[in-house]
């Protein structure tokens, strides 16, 4: 396969390193050694959530533990507010729906966040509402909702806060235990940058309580109680209750040990690496004449939605750039397909190399096109990159 460079909102390409520690003798997923890997693992990630309760490191796609958390904490037929702007809110309802739950929506514009002041107003329309559930990275659209304020909001209300942060996790501030989430989903394969494989999900003592008190049936896998007697009877020799994907769990410890290698300032630093890179894209993008789907106060460090020019067809923009320049970028999703053009800044696209050979790619193509673009207009705000 050609060599090419990922900026797509995951999965992403990975470090040597993370790469390299994947490539070890199987091992079984369980026993001495198997425990001391899975509980540093463990640790550190809790150190990622900012949480000193429970943490679940689960083999699968984050959108099963989201699947899990929900169906294990509430009853057929609760209300779940769940605020919608975008592809992946929309996949939230469904799998709301597919849990015999019912979906409330607070609806906002593509491209725009939902509020807390919305929030705030349906929660006090609808006092049935059990749970509030958020996606808070909604990458069709590369808007980061307002999960604090949100979180608060349905924290008044003594709710269950559920937050989808599969895209997000690691990548922007997100403290868990500090924002009162109750259930925070995330994966291994985007900001943690490691291959698809793992799910993360941090149960805070308000969720076990409506887990543990839950009268429904809730099949085997996807019970958190299922997950919870193993971790309490067999924690000390096999803590989960199936096989793992072992070389994974290698390649996360060794992504967690490189992020965190300085504590918290190694996150604050692997923050403003995102918080760069998508600054200069976004300010090259606009040079060119390309306008930003999201306003820069909600704009998401870790994805960029862009609109089309006039004059330019997305997907043979996107078809050139993978050809010619060896990166491959996403297109809309949903509503947005054919209207957008998505580029990610996570795992290695946060570099140097990668912005660079997006933007020069891009406009090796307007000049294609016929269009007047001079080499190196669109590198106008490199000087934000750290890496």
């Amino acid at each position: 396969m050609p060599q090419r460079k990922l900026m797509i909102p995951g999965p992403v390409d990975i470090p040597d390193a993370v790469r390299e520690a994947m490539a070890v003798p199987s091992m079984p997923h369980y026993g001495r050694d198997w425990i001391h890997l899975f509980d540093e693992t463990r640790a550190m990630a809790k150190q990622v959530f900012g949480t000193q309760h429970d943490l679940y490191i689960m083999a699968g796609p984050g959108t099963m533990a989201l699947e899990a958390a929900l169906g294990s904490a509430l009853e057929p037929g609760e209300v779940v507010l769940i605020p919608s702007n975008g592809f992946f809110a929309d996949r939230l309802v469904s799998l709301v729906e597919g849990l015999g739950l019912v979906p409330l929506r607070v609806s906002a514009p593509l491209g725009k966040p939902v509020l807390a002041d919305a929030v705030e107003a349906a929660l006090a329309e609808h006092p049935e509402v059990k749970a509030v559930a958020v996606v808070h990275h909604e990458t069709s659209t590369g808007v980061l909702n307002p999960l604090e304020k949100i979180a608060a909001v349905a924290r008044a209300r003594g709710l269950l806060v559920v937050v989808d942060a599969v895209s997000s996790m690691g990548g922007v501030p997100l403290p868990v235990d500090a924002w009162g989430i109750d259930l925070c989903i995330s994966v291994a394969n985007k900001v943690l940058e490691t291959p698809p494989g793992l799910t993360l999900l941090s149960i805070s003592p308000h969720a076990w309580e409506l887990i543990r008190a839950r009268k429904a049936l809730r099949g085997w896998y996807l019970d958190l109680r299922t997950w919870n007697w193993y971790a309490e009877n067999w924690g000390d020799w096999h803590p989960t209750p199936v096989t793992m994907p072992t070389s994974n769990l290698y390649a996360l410890n060794c992504s967690l040990k490189l992020l965190l290698s300085d504590g918290e300032d190694g996150l604050q630093r692997r923050y403003a690496e995102f918080c760069g890179a998508a600054y200069a894209v976004r300010r090259g993008l606009e040079a060119l004449g390309f306008p930003m789907l999201t306003e820069d106060a909600y704009a998401s460090p870790l994805t960029t939605a862009f609109c089309l020019r006039p004059d330019v067809d997305g997907a043979c923009l996107r078809q050139a750039l993978l050809d010619d320049a060896g990166v491959m970028i996403s297109g809309g999703i949903g509503a947005l397909k054919g209207k957008i053009l998505r580029v990610g800044h996570i795992g290695m696209a946060r570099h140097r190399d990668y912005v660079v050979a997006f933007l020069l790619g891009v406009e090796a193509y307007l000049r294609r096109q016929g269009l007047d673009v001079s080499v190196g207009k669109s590198l106008v705000a490199l000087d934000a990159l750290t890496c």
